[in-house]
């Protein structure tokens, strides 16, 4: 095994075995200060539940990167931005803050990594005739790209396990790219990728159901920040090395991260053709839909990971179709998915007012 292969063993070790001892204090200490999330419309579990595990996630990430990475290309500047989202985060989870407030934070965390680390998406390599960005729509898509991404990953955070079974699947594929192409230039983002795996999955020893802690919001945004960093830098990658996918990097990058933008987008199209805000709660996300047919938890959270591998399987061997074709299929085969998903919800309601 060489130096970096060492060099990372060591950091999502590090990063897991701080996040698995952090997690049992922090409950404790949420259950000796009555800091417990209580259930509610929005909610599927039943009893009153720490919400700070992202404390621990975060605790375990932050320490092994600044420990074993290098911080240049913009990692500093993630970590600064990690920061600002982890405050933002712990406030929502102890006080609960408005949307406001939160999307100011998303909003000063994007602004240090797209102004002082200049990371942001510079072309579309193609997609709809378009390749380079005047420099002010590039600023503006990539804002877009960083609080979508973030915010979908935040609301995918519905069931125990879910959020974090889906981020390790989505940062282990990055890993895998960033090492395998990365070089020079994007190389040390396999180690932002394998701190935060490492956090996870000692978070997730205490997150699957019935879960003791959840992620929060302290978790779900630093996570969801970084995943849309990662994002980014994978299509730049793509653009100016040529590797791993060339021009097809954006539909790659977009199939990748499947689950949570089709759950996201779904539930917005169906809150808004309701006429309401497609930030008001209700239980029409993707993994409520998939408890109605009559999973349980853990079967749920199982079949999304597996449709995500599914469609990450599917965009990295059909890559040299092109962005076109590949993102034609990725909307198709969701409109299929989602009649397929309402459907069933009519049939089981109909058979709930036969009976």
């Amino acid at each position: 095994m060489n130096a970096i292969g060492i060099t990372l063993g060591l950091s999502f070790l590090w990063s897991f075995l701080v996040a698995l001892f952090a997690v049992p204090s922090i409950i404790y200490i949420a259950h000796l200060k009555n800091m417990l999330d209580t259930p509610n419309v929005r909610t599927v579990h039943e009893s009153l539940t720490p919400r700070l595990g992202g404390v621990a996630v975060f605790a375990g990430f932050m320490s092994a990167l600044t420990i074993f990475a290098d911080l240049n290309n913009g990692v500093q500047q993630l970590l600064a931005g990690c920061i600002v989202l982890f405050f933002v985060g712990l406030k929502d989870d102890l006080v609960s803050i408005s949307v406001t407030k939160k999307f100011v934070g998303q909003l000063l965390a994007t602004g240090i990594v797209m102004v002082m680390a200049d990371v942001r998406i510079t072309s579309f390599q193609g997609i709809l005739g378009i390749h380079e960005l005047p420099i002010g729509i590039s600023y503006a898509f990539t804002f877009l790209v960083i609080v979508g991404i973030t915010n979908a990953i935040n609301l995918i955070d519905g069931l125990d396990g879910l959020a974090g079974t889906i981020v390790s699947i989505i940062v282990t594929t990055f890993g895998y790219f960033f090492y395998r192409y990365g070089g020079s230039e994007f190389g040390n983002y396999v180690y932002v990728s394998v701190c935060v795996l490492g956090g996870i999955l000692g978070f997730l020893r205490y997150n699957f159901h019935r879960a003791t802690i959840f992620m929060g919001d302290t978790g779900s945004l630093v996570c969801g920040f970084i995943v849309s960093i990662l994002t980014i830098q994978f299509i730049e990658m793509g653009a100016q090395l040529g590797q791993p996918f060339g021009a097809s990097a954006p539909s790659v990058a977009v199939g990748i991260l499947f689950v949570p933008l089709f759950d996201t987008l779904r539930v917005f199209l169906i809150r808004m053709m309701a006429g309401r805000s497609p930030f008001s709660p209700d239980k029409n996300h993707v993994h409520h839909r998939i408890l109605a047919m009559g999973f349980q938890q853990i079967s749920t959270v199982m079949l999304l990971g597996l449709l995500n591998l599914v469609v990450i399987l599917f965009v990295i061997n059909f890559a040299e179709l092109g962005n076109t074709i590949l993102i034609v299929a990725l909307i198709a085969f969701s409109v299929l998915l989602s009649v397929f998903l309402g459907v069933y919800r009519s049939r089981t309601a109909q058979q709930r007012v036969a009976s």
